[in-house]
């Protein structure tokens, strides 16, 4: 089980903007939508390329390798070549600091 971690203050990570942070040997992206955040692995479910910096519009991220589009907001995979969703973690803000954690084997 991994404990939160400390990604960034709130207030650095601007709408559109993004943080990564390694929890446990896995980078974690921290993506601000529209003032809410969300947290996916840096890593595209159709070939395991890192995804975050790919175009941001809105809560859809693509990725820079294939085209493939993804809900930053739940990870689901918008068009092909991916079918297979983004990994996603809990997110939060705790006294001003956005934090992170991989609960996939609580």
């Amino acid at each position: 089980m991994s404990d939160w971690v400390d990604v960034a203050p709130a207030t650095t990570i601007e709408p559109g903007q993004y943080r990564i942070v390694d929890v446990d040997d896995v980078p974690i992206a921290v993506f601000n939508v529209e003032g809410a955040f969300y947290a996916i692995e840096d890593l595209c479910s159709h070939e395991e390329y890192p995804v975050a910096d790919g175009k941001i519009v809105g809560d859809r991220l693509t990725c820079p390798h294939h085209g493939a589009e993804f809900c930053l907001r739940d990870g689901r995979a918008l068009s092909a070549p991916a079918v297979e969703p983004l990994t996603c973690f809990p997110v939060r803000v705790h006294d001003g600091t956005v934090q992170v954690r991989d609960d996939r084997w609580d």
